[in-house]
């Protein structure tokens, strides 16, 4: 490196790093301020320093908002790369001396907040000196994650085709049509077609619940009545719970009592899951039996192929293949 960047790099301090990650993660100085525990006129004047000895603008504003700019984007990256390789360093030490130690990070879309604590509960208490972050997003954001490499894994159920990933399947997810428990059609078989005068209720666009629906729509020729669209698989519970229509949603959401694995091989080989209708009832809810329903998908835990996993997310996969394969009691 030379003398006069080396120079100008050791001038830089940790904690200018750290509130210059926080702010761009966040894209905003009182968020980064709060995550970190410092002052608000702390943080701008970490930004500010770092400013100065880049020589470069860092960040824009654009009315109340900011974003990064150009330079502030290239310096993210190398930021977001310094701490990656930190944490394969952290690992491989790790593995040297016979240890799972360091830190995982976990991206999981809404839906999968049902059953992934349950996943990283036994993992955590086995390795307890692994740091484990989860964040739990909309499909979006989770993509989003995935395209800025700001984790080791992300748990989904439709992953993007336009990004470089691997990725294994570890259990189903049947998404079935979920009405008030006072619906006429509740406990009665109907096709499709017999729900195109209904009002239904859809997750947020982009979210891979809708999406699976639509492609199940569309692959039937049908066109649902679509009336409201909302952004939590509880808000569409309690909607659809006070009769403002019907829906598609993961049975695991409605009733998440059935993880882990306790329907999959019912639901593989029959195209039914297990009715828990006394909760069900209890909640003001129904599951509607309808020709070619359940839709069953998969969720699958994706990685980036062209970032090297680090030993503790390999040691994460090792469990969750080897605890999927064990049998359901």
């Amino acid at each position: 490196m030379p003398a006069l960047t080396l120079a100008r790099f050791q001038r830089i301090t940790p904690q200018q790093l750290r509130a210059f990650e926080a702010t761009a993660r966040l894209l905003s100085v009182t968020k980064a301020a709060q995550e970190l525990y410092v002052s608000q006129p702390t943080v701008s004047v970490q930004l500010r320093e770092l400013a100065i000895t880049t020589g470069q603008r860092l960040f824009e504003t654009t009315g109340r908002q900011i974003r990064l700019t150009q330079a502030g984007e290239e310096l993210y990256k190398a930021v977001r790369e310094v701490a990656a390789c930190w944490q394969r360093f952290e690992s491989r030490i790790a593995e040297i001396n016979g240890l799972i130690s360091g830190r995982l990070r976990i991206a999981a879309v809404t839906t999968a907040e049902y059953f992934v604590p349950d996943l990283l509960g036994p993992f955590s208490a086995a390795h307890q000196g692994v740091e484990i972050e989860l964040a739990i997003e909309n499909r979006d954001r989770v993509v989003g994650r995935l395209t800025q490499g700001m984790d080791d894994l992300a748990v989904m159920m439709m992953p993007p085709d336009d990004l470089p990933l691997d990725r294994m399947q570890f259990q189903i997810n049947p998404l079935v049509i979920i009405a008030s428990s006072k619906h006429a059609l509740v406990n009665k078989t109907v096709d499709l077609s017999d729900l195109s005068n209904e009002r239904w209720l859809m997750r947020e666009p982009g979210s891979g619940t809708r999406m699976a629906a639509e492609q199940h729509f569309t692959k039937h020729n049908f066109k649902p009545n679509v009336v409201m669209s909302l952004g939590s698989n509880e808000a569409i519970k309690h909607s659809v719970a006070a009769g403002l229509g019907i829906a598609v949603l993961s049975q695991l959401a409605v009733q998440p009592a059935l993880w882990p694995g306790r329907y999959a091989a019912a639901a593989t080989s029959q195209n039914s899951v297990p009715l828990d209708s006394s909760a069900l009832l209890q909640a003001g809810l129904g599951i509607m039996q309808v020709k070619d329903f359940p839709i069953l998908r998969h969720w699958s835990v994706v990685w980036r192929k062209d970032n090297p996993l680090s030993a503790t997310a390999r040691h994460f996969l090792d469990y969750l293949q080897t605890s999927q394969a064990q049998p359901s009691s």
